[in-house]
């Protein structure tokens, strides 16, 4: 079976977009979606990067594009999507509980919560209570959930995961894995589905 690696970061809409669709171009693949939390704020200051609305606000036409782009691909995909009116919104919080999640039997009602509230809802993410509300809302262990992200190897985790996704040539997310492969952004989806179809002829 191949693997996805998925490295995301609830923060970013983009990250939400392939979200939705991953998992599906994955099941068609009898693929796997691994999920990687990394701190998307980390990996910019490594590689000197910047979010896509600030690297091209300058460049005349380029921001009027992108979301001509997204508004395509929200069609194209018949995806639900409201631009949060708290953004930027911190994810140090989310990013921590998602490493938390890992492995446990709700990590997906937990990813999915965090980004339909972040890009459906519009919630401001990066308010404790807020937090609290929409986890309880899931049916997640809040309390614990919140109690784990305060706690030094949790810390440590996600600070590892982003250094480790750095190191391995990520410079921002969503950015995939296969089979050593990396692909960047919504508009590699396209790419990847090739790609695991050459690896499965």
């Amino acid at each position: 079976m191949q693997e996805i690696e998925f490295l995301y970061d609830f923060s970013s809409p983009n990250a939400y977009f392939v979200h939705k669709v991953l998992p599906k171009i994955a099941a068609r693949h009898g693929a796997k979606v691994i999920w990687r939390p990394v701190l998307l704020g980390g990996i910019f200051k490594a590689t000197n990067n910047q979010p896509p609305m600030m690297a091209f606000s300058n460049v005349t036409g380029k921001v009027d594009y992108m979301r001509l782009e997204i508004k395509r691909f929200l069609e194209r995909y018949e995806m639900p999507f409201r631009m949060n009116p708290h953004f930027p919104v911190n994810s140090l919080a989310l990013m921590r509980g998602a490493v938390f999640a890992r492995e446990k039997p709700w990590e997906s009602r937990y990813i999915d919560a965090c980004f339909d509230a972040m890009w459906i809802a519009g919630e401001k993410m990066d308010d404790p209570d807020v937090i609290m509300r929409i986890l309880a809302a899931a049916d997640l262990p809040a309390d614990v959930i919140m109690t784990a992200t305060q706690t030094p190897d949790i810390k440590g985790q996600l600070a590892e995961l982003t250094d480790a996704a750095v190191k391995s040539g990520a410079f921002g997310s969503p950015t995939m894995f296969v089979a050593g492969e990396m692909f960047f952004g919504k508009d590699a989806l396209d790419d990847l589905n090739w790609r695991l179809e050459t690896l499965s002829a």
